[in-house]
């Protein structure tokens, strides 16, 4: 693996989430891997999970880590092509990857979009520009249209819980007081679909994911019908494609409930955190042994430590 940026990347998603749970069974057995090497973490947005457990992951593997808050502890950057540069951006990406990748062996990047500009966002020009002109393995900590690591752990997480081998796995949007990206809806249906499993995404009239995302998945606008027989529950706001970047009025009662629940088959509740209670669920949900996002969110560690290992293996 050159490069982690989206499922392209991977020879076989299958065996690299036996490959996180290898790595979760045994966390220091690779440590000589990364000796002498450096991670560097560049985060252009705020995070959490994603910052601790890469860095988490690094350590695991014996790497050195640096970290980076590119928009308060460095140079504004300039990713656009032949422009003057008498603006606030002091630097351009042309020159930052490259010097970066002197002092780094990997660089993880996290970016988001605009919500503004569908064409700009969806060509991914931050991580792109990375790839482009960084000459080191670049690994995706979240772009404005996909979140690998995440989704991932997540499917490391059904791996380790599903009870059957082909379970109904179930993405719902869920409402939120401000615009998101679609990145994680599109990554997780995105590598949802590079499995067997039966999978269905439920959404109001309006938050249809992109086709080349949502791909194979049974689409539906009624969430109770999504629900019936669900063996896993995953609630992800984002905000609309179609209206790109918008929040349609209504759908205030698409909150995952304890009642709508009681549809599934005793479904395990997901989500990628950090998530609006009462907004988004129910406590009575996320606070039920049913609930597994704190699993999920240990899982974090694992789905980057295979990633990371796997690149330091064709270094």
């Amino acid at each position: 693996m050159k490069h982690f940026i989206n499922p392209s990347d991977v020879k076989n998603v299958q065996e690299l989430v036996k490959a996180g749970l290898a790595q979760k069974a045994n966390p220091l057995s690779h440590q000589h891997l990364g000796k002498n090497k450096t991670l560097g973490l560049l985060f252009f947005n705020s995070s959490l999970r994603t910052r601790l457990s890469t860095q988490k992951a690094a350590i695991n593997l014996g790497m050195n880590v640096m970290v980076m808050n590119v928009g308060s502890d460095g140079w504004q950057l300039e990713f656009d092509e032949n422009v003057i540069m008498n603006g606030n951006k002091a630097e351009h990406i042309k020159e930052a990857a490259p010097v970066i990748a002197q002092y780094c062996d990997i660089i993880g990047v996290r970016s988001f979009p605009s919500l503004t500009d569908k064409k700009a966002d969806y060509e991914e020009q931050v991580l792109e520009s990375f790839r482009k002109y960084a000459g080191v393995p670049i690994v995706n900590l979240e772009s404005a249209t996909r979140h690998p690591c995440q989704s991932l752990a997540d499917l490391i997480t059904i791996a380790e819980l599903k009870k059957t081998a082909r379970p109904k796995v179930v993405l719902t949007w869920a409402p939120h007081i401000r615009a998101l990206p679609q990145a994680v809806g599109n990554s997780f249906a995105e590598w949802l679909n590079l499995t067997d499993y039966e999978f269905v995404i439920a959404n109001p009239e309006g938050y249809d994911l992109a086709p080349e995302y949502a791909g194979k998945a049974k689409i539906t606008h009624n969430q109770a019908e999504a629900f019936a027989g669900a063996d896993f529950i995953y609630a992800k706001n984002w905000s609309s494609y179609k209206h790109y970047g918008q929040i349609l009025p209504g759908n205030e009662d698409w909150i995952v409930s304890a009642e709508k629940m009681k549809l599934t088959n005793q479904a395990k509740f997901m989500h990628c955190l950090p998530v609006r209670r009462g907004l988004i669920v129910e406590d009575a949900v996320i606070d039920s042994a049913d609930s597994v996002v704190i699993q999920q969110a240990g899982n974090r560690v694992w789905s980057v430590q295979a990633v990371l290992k796997e690149i330091l293996e064709g270094m």
